[in-house]
């Protein structure tokens, strides 16, 4: 791993060199109100309805404050200033359309269009190598409950055993509606591998994630035969992902393909242990945040070891996480440029890990999400929760931009 300059994450001058004072200032005000409870509690419950009801300047106070933190823009061109000022720190991106997934299937081929839209547009631009999807956006959500609820009933051995015989307990009307789906995925997939973008799929809730990784790893089959081109989710905070990880690693040694993952902690942890508690099952996130780290790190060893098979992405704002795998990657010799290893955060957050990456020559992205300010509401009030609720984030994110504030005014 060859690096001119010790990685650490505590360099604001790199971290923040691409805010002006005033960006500086305006961040340090917003993550001072994500810190009051009683701030993030009202705004959280008056946000949907100050849009829905369209209650003037709520639209223009938004977009000033927490859209211009965390997103790239309404469309899909505004996002290429900030694509462009990322790319002067040698920063990548992945393209988000954070909209919300419709119902119905004009919606659901709505959303498909959007999608292969974001492919062309990024396939045209030098710093955007990756997009995202949810495929809640292309598929009915009572499906894929449906067909989560058949593969665990199913007393096949394998994930795509499940599948495949929880696909033949559908009804005709459902059978139509799946492939309709699954039509959506390979297209948006075919033009991701024919333009060269790399499509990263979403994690979902558990109790529709099982479909997701089936037809996940089906189009890591048809894709990922010589690079990765498609990607799937683990969320480490559940403890049954990192026996998935092993799993997948398997399939795709079987299938003669490049196994791609992004590996983040997760996203959903209040609504997956308040659903478990109501219907009485086994929770399915870990016993707490050590169990939860181990396995992270353990994900972290597992790929790198196989990192000629596996092409990953470190999606965490846990600055241990990080470091660790720089660590594991100096120990098997690796570049720190390696194709097949990518650091990223979101937009907004941690910018003492991504930029202080990118100055170790590093590859590293900020997750840029972008579309109208109402589609992105849910969006935004999720990354208002995540700071609040990540025990430390808030005030780490503060006494990085004061100590940043005091070294710019002294210098």
């Amino acid at each position: 791993m060859q690096s001119t300059n010790p990685i650490s994450f505590d360099n604001t001058n790199y971290a923040f060199a691409y805010k002006t004072d005033q960006e500086l200032q305006k961040a340090h005000f917003l993550f001072r109100l994500m810190g009051n409870p009683f701030v993030i509690k009202w705004g959280l419950q008056l946000m949907p309805l100050a849009i829905r009801f369209r209650i003037p300047f709520t639209q223009t106070i938004i977009r000033q404050t927490i859209f211009k933190q965390f997103v790239g823009g309404e469309t899909l061109e505004e996002t290429a200033a900030v694509a462009q000022k990322l790319e002067s720190y040698a920063v990548q991106v992945i393209l988000d359309y954070g909209v919300e997934g419709g119902e119905g299937e004009a919606a659901f081929d709505e959303a498909a269009s959007a999608f292969i839209q974001v492919i062309q547009y990024a396939s045209s631009q030098q710093n955007i190598p990756f997009m995202s999807i949810k495929v809640t956006g292309i598929a009915a959500f009572a499906l894929l409950e449906k067909l989560q609820q058949l593969m665990q009933a199913s007393q096949a051995s394998s994930l795509m055993g499940r599948y495949t015989e929880a696909l033949a307990l559908l009804n005709e009307e459902e059978k139509a509606a799946w492939a309709r789906s699954e039509k959506r995925l390979q297209q948006i997939c075919e033009n991701g591998f024919r333009l060269k973008v790399k499509v990263l799929v979403d994690a979902e809730e558990s109790w529709i994630q099982n479909p997701v990784d089936a037809i996940t790893m089906l189009m890591m089959n048809s894709f990922n035969k010589e690079i990765a081109v498609v990607y799937n989710t683990i969320q480490l905070y559940r403890h049954d992902r990192l026996a998935f990880l092993e799993q997948s690693f398997e399939l795709a040694k079987e299938g003669g393909f490049q196994l791609g993952v992004k590996l983040v902690r997760g996203a959903y942890m209040e609504k997956e242990r308040s659903r478990a508690k109501a219907m009485a099952y086994t929770d399915p996130i870990q016993k707490d945040k050590t169990a939860t780290d181990a396995d992270y790190n353990k994900a972290l060893q597992f790929c790198i070891a196989r990192i000629d098979q596996i092409a990953m992405i470190v999606a965490s704002h846990n600055e241990a996480s990080n470091l660790y795998t720089t660590q594991l990657m100096q120990a098997q010799h690796l570049d720190t440029h390696h194709p097949h290893i990518h650091f990223s955060q979101l937009y907004g957050m941690s910018d003492n890990i991504t930029f202080n990456l990118a100055k170790s020559g590093c590859s590293v992205s900020k997750y840029l999400p972008f579309g109208p300010i109402k589609d992105v509401v849910p969006y935004l009030m999720r990354r208002a929760q995540e700071n609040s609720s990540v025990a430390g984030q808030t005030g780490r994110e503060l006494g990085l931009i004061e100590k940043e504030r005091v070294r710019r005014k002294n210098q």
